[in-house]
């Protein structure tokens, strides 16, 4: 089975190399012999999203996200029913926002978002910036994951899950200890760096929900990840010391 890839807006939705975790999105399931064809969607082009099984959104300006809802709008609904159908998504800081109810800018303007889940934004005082660990929970396994975070708003989930807890940084507002958020086979975030990269269980658990949807083997065999684990310890002992 070939593992079909939305990315959509990459021309505009590139903050940080977020193009990085299509790649690695990609490169990981090649090594398994995983067959993967990468999909780009841009402002204007035909697409039905119940074709993909997994769809990465990232990260842009204000502007961007004011062009991404006029051109989603339309086919929201499309959206919705592949999402509810189990649409594997990865969805980056400003595409996170997109997902919810809407963002508030400085000046009281609501620029909406695709209400897919519950949570919404608002612009804050200052931006936060900086590396972030978070404890997350991945198909079980209890994982520590890292990034990088540079944003002005400020996400309030409003009862939907997180996709974890920050030891170290900003995260969703600064002020509750959640960092991103889960719904079905959702996950947003605002960690860029790009984000899976440094994070190989993650990357692994977006391609293993992409082959259950299909109904397939989803089983996936071990790749040597001791690089990629030693970068992640380094930046947690960094960040939070040596226990």
């Amino acid at each position: 089975m070939t593992i079909t890839v939305c990315h959509l807006y990459p021309d505009l939705l590139n903050l940080y190399g977020d193009r990085g975790n299509v790649m690695v999105f990609a490169q990981r399931c090649r090594w398994r012999g995983i067959p993967v064809r990468i999909m780009e969607v841009n402002l204007g082009d035909q697409v039905q999203f119940e074709d993909y099984d997994f769809l990465f959104i990232g990260g842009g300006s204000d502007r961007e996200q004011g062009l991404m809802v006029e051109d989603l709008t339309a086919r929201v609904n499309n959206l919705r029913a592949a999402v509810e159908d189990g649409l594997v998504v990865l969805a980056i800081c400003g595409g996170y926002q997109l997902m919810g109810k809407y963002y508030r800018m400085p000046d009281g303007t609501e620029i909406p978002g695709l209400g897919l889940m519950d949570h919404y934004t608002e612009a804050g005082d200052t931006r936060l910036i900086g590396n972030v660990v978070v404890d997350a929970e991945l198909g079980g396994i209890k994982t520590r994951l890292v990034g990088f975070e540079n944003h002005g708003g400020r996400t309030f989930l409003n009862g939907i899950q997180p996709l974890g807890k920050v030891l170290h940084g900003g995260g969703n507002n600064g002020s509750d200890g959640t960092e991103g958020a889960r719904y079905r086979n959702v996950f947003c975030s605002y960690l860029h760096g790009p984000l899976l990269p440094k994070n190989p269980a993650l990357t692994d658990l977006l391609i293993t929900l992409s082959l259950q949807r299909r109904g397939q083997d989803h089983r996936l065999e071990p790749l040597d990840d001791n690089f990629e684990e030693l970068a992640n310890q380094a930046m947690i002992e960094k960040l939070l010391g040596k226990k």
